[in-house]
């Protein structure tokens, strides 16, 4: 532990756990077809560089982005492998796109008419996915725009549709009418595109439905340990683990407080720990009051408010209780990120990608 005597937090990144996932999505979604790997926010927080290498190893055919930076900064680590972004083409960006052979996700018929734009110039026929809005109402060509390129191809005149896509608003919901609505929309507009790749499956879609899986699926938060089916046990393994450590122990009296806002008054006197951990670290200000940390797991209760870099919990129910230097669980074997996203009131996606700068990174199980 000597590397670790510095660190105030030592978050735990299974790369073999993540690997195994990997194999799960594959055997998943069957003979055929293809597994990307979605990498955008810093791999959900667990560190772009090294999953991207992790998942190269596992032969992924396609990463996935949400912004041309984060597109930019994965081309550093990775010479080969197509890279699609998310967000679209970014304006007066193009030339980057081209030089970088980074692929955009056309959005909107101006994504289509600048990208086409490009080829022109270019000379070349430039690759794209179509992005098609069949429920979510966020970004792609809504149902009119979608028809309306169907009913005029020479708008994709000079550009390579390699692969049609949608996305699912409600997967994560069994039996929710949008995603059997959203799956048939989808489709039949992909069927005016016989050559090019579908697209629909996120991480719950990937487990609800083999129709939902086409040519490639594209499991994201499930790849890092989240549970894409919330009803059910999760079918993936964890990948991460946090610990932190206590600064301080305290014996607080009876109607003393504790924290800003003296939000919680003793009932009693106490035992108490003072934590390395705030909401500069992703331990969002919500757990206030309500989250739990581990010792030898013994539930340990947030007690007060979270602040920017402390937490304190109640020691006072503990048999052989921690001393200043232990490390608390946050994550791991007794509370994994859907159960804290519970008791701070949010989703798992919300702990992974808050994941603070301070933890020290402990990557394991990375044998290539």
């Amino acid at each position: 532990m000597q590397e670790f005597s510095t660190s105030s937090g030592i978050l735990t990144i299974d790369l073999g756990a993540l690997a195994d996932n990997y194999r799960l999505f594959k055997q998943k979604a069957g003979e055929g077809r293809l597994v990307a790997g979605v990498v955008k926010a810093d791999a959900y927080g667990l560190g772009l560089k090294k999953v991207a290498e992790k998942l190269e190893t596992l032969s992924c055919p396609q990463f996935f982005v949400a912004t041309l930076d984060e597109a930019l900064t994965l081309r550093t680590y990775t010479a080969q492998t197509p890279i699609a972004v998310l967000g679209g083409l970014f304006i007066g960006a193009e030339d980057t796109y081209m030089h970088h052979n980074i692929i955009p996700v056309l959005n909107t018929p101006d994504d289509i008419a600048r990208w086409q734009q490009k080829a022109k110039e270019s000379g070349k026929k430039l690759p794209a996915f179509l992005h098609f809005d069949t429920g979510m109402n966020r970004l792609g060509l809504s149902h009119d725009e979608a028809h309306h390129v169907i009913q005029n191809p020479d708008l994709l005149e000079g550009i390579d549709v390699q692969l049609v896509m949608s996305h699912f608003a409600c997967a994560d919901e069994p039996d929710h009418p949008l995603t059997r609505k959203q799956a048939h929309g989808f489709a039949n507009l992909a069927q005016h595109f016989p050559n090019a790749k579908k697209s629909l499956a996120n991480s719950p879609g990937l487990f609800r439905d083999s129709s939902f899986h086409h040519d490639m699926v594209r499991p994201g938060f499930s790849l890092y340990g989240g549970n894409p089916t919330p009803e059910t046990d999760n079918p993936v393994k964890p990948v991460v683990k946090l610990n932190t450590k206590i600064l301080q122990i305290r014996h607080c009296k009876k109607s003393e407080s504790i924290g800003y806002g003296a939000s919680h008054i003793f009932e009693k006197d106490a035992l108490t720990a003072t934590v390395a951990l705030g909401y500069a670290d992703g331990f969002l200000r919500s757990a206030s009051n309500k989250a739990t940390l581990y010792w030898n797991n013994q539930p340990c209760p947030v007690i007060g408010r979270v602040s920017m870099d402390l937490v304190t919990v109640d020691l006072s129910d503990i048999a052989n209780p921690p001393t200043q230097g232990d490390m608390l669980e946050v994550l791991g074997p007794n509370q994994n990120i859907d159960d804290l996203a519970q008791a701070e009131g949010t989703i798992g996606y919300e702990i992974l990608t808050s994941l603070g700068a301070r933890y020290k990174r402990d990557y394991i199980n990375n044998d290539i």
